[in-house]
């Protein structure tokens, strides 16, 4: 079946599975280029709400990838002991068997990237989340496009270097979860890819990474890089430290590794 017969298709079946269907012929089409396969990634999607798991099918089948389904923790499981997938992206309530439980399970034997999914948008739980071994976590409800773009990320960083893959033993290196400086090559990295900073953002984020988990105020980060006395620097530091973000977060306005913490300064988190 062509393109143009499938759009006629769907046309004439006005309902919600038929543009559903369309849009995940219409990827496979685009994925075969003649008779040469590209593989794509397999991603295991867990949640009870069926709609959320289709929704989330749609998304990713538009980025290429395999997708395959799964309602409860018991059933992701049980997926997992008969096919080999390249990541999971799993709720936490869910009956049976919650994501929570399946993680810790899913830990025993397996290391490929997990990201959670939860309503729970509190610190705890994603600490919680992140400790029972997730890569990431995302609140619901959240952007589609971002969830693409973590997926993405976690993929990355999982099949191709890993973090400090290639690194010689006496090299300076400071890494974070999936953010590496090597201070010898003055290079930076975010799973696996490549970030082009200034001197100063260099600078600067070297010196939060050195130092993960204490908070530098605004004067201690001037003082430290331009070596001279902070007059009047709150906004130099803030445009600087917003370039970083947007180079190195997925999402600036939520970010993983580079945080403001209220009043005070500005830290890197130990991941």
């Amino acid at each position: 079946m062509d393109i143009k017969k499938l759009l006629l298709c769907c046309r004439c079946k006005a309902n919600k599975t038929s543009w559903q269907f369309f849009l995940i012929e219409l990827l496979k089409r685009m994925i075969y280029s003649g008779s040469e396969v590209i593989k794509m990634s397999k991603i295991l999607v867990c949640d009870d709400d069926k709609a959320i798991v289709d929704a989330i099918e749609i998304y990713l089948s538009q980025e290429g990838y395999e997708i395959k389904k799964a309602y409860d923790g018991a059933e992701a499981i049980q997926m997992l002991e008969k096919e080999q997938f390249d990541l999971l992206i799993m709720d936490v309530m869910m009956p049976k068997l919650d994501g929570i439980r399946a993680t810790l399970k899913i830990r025993e034997k397996n290391n490929m990237p997990i990201i959670i999914l939860s309503a729970k948008s509190e610190d705890a739980d994603k600490i919680l989340g992140l400790n029972i071994g997730a890569d990431d976590y995302v609140t619901k409800p959240f952007n589609p496009l971002e969830l693409v773009a973590r997926v993405k990320s976690q993929i990355r960083r999982f099949t191709k270097l890993g973090s400090t893959a290639g690194i010689k033993e006496n090299e300076a290196v400071y890494s974070t979860g999936g953010l590496v400086i090597n201070d010898d090559q003055k290079t930076v990295t975010v799973d696996g890819e490549s970030i082009k900073l200034t001197p100063i953002e260099y600078n600067i984020l070297l010196l939060l990474v050195k130092n993960q988990g204490r908070v530098f105020s605004i004067e201690q980060i001037y003082e430290s890089i331009w070596n001279e006395e902070a007059l009047g620097a709150d906004n130099t530091v803030a445009v600087h430290i917003r370039h970083i973000r947007e180079k190195i977060e997925i999402n600036p306005k939520d970010p993983r590794y580079l945080k403001v913490v209220w009043g005070v300064g500005y830290k890197v988190e130990k991941l």
